[in-house]
């Protein structure tokens, strides 16, 4: 793996790591990180019961496709495509996946 593609892989694994922190958890709801370096893919996920209803989503789901970040998830407030340019990733670099192709031509984010 070059040093480009594992800068990028360490800066998303330090966001869904700090989201995590953020978000905490307790004896009913857990977070996991799940991060499968080999096929570039990164989840953060919150499982388990409250109030006898199953908690279960994908909160963040983030693949590096073709070069490219594709966020394919993202149920945070604040959007982390915008935290993922803060950290130094291009916008051309990050495609939206979440949105409809059509919608992704009116970012200032990558397409595809």
């Amino acid at each position: 793996m070059d040093t480009l593609n594992e800068n990028v892989q360490e800066i998303i694994e330090k966001l869904l790591k700090d989201y995590a922190e953020f978000l905490g958890e307790d004896d009913r709801v857990k977070i996991e990180l799940i991060f499968d370096r080999e096929k570039k893919h990164y989840l953060l996920v919150e499982t388990g019961w409250e109030n006898e209803y199953r908690i279960y989503g994908t909160l963040i789901h983030i693949d590096i496709i073709d070069g490219k970040i594709w966020i394919q998830q993202d149920g945070t407030e604040s959007g982390i495509a915008d935290e993922l340019v803060t950290m130094g990733i291009p916008k051309k670099s990050i495609v939206l996946g979440y949105k409809s192709l059509n919608r992704r031509k009116i970012t200032e984010f990558a397409v595809s």
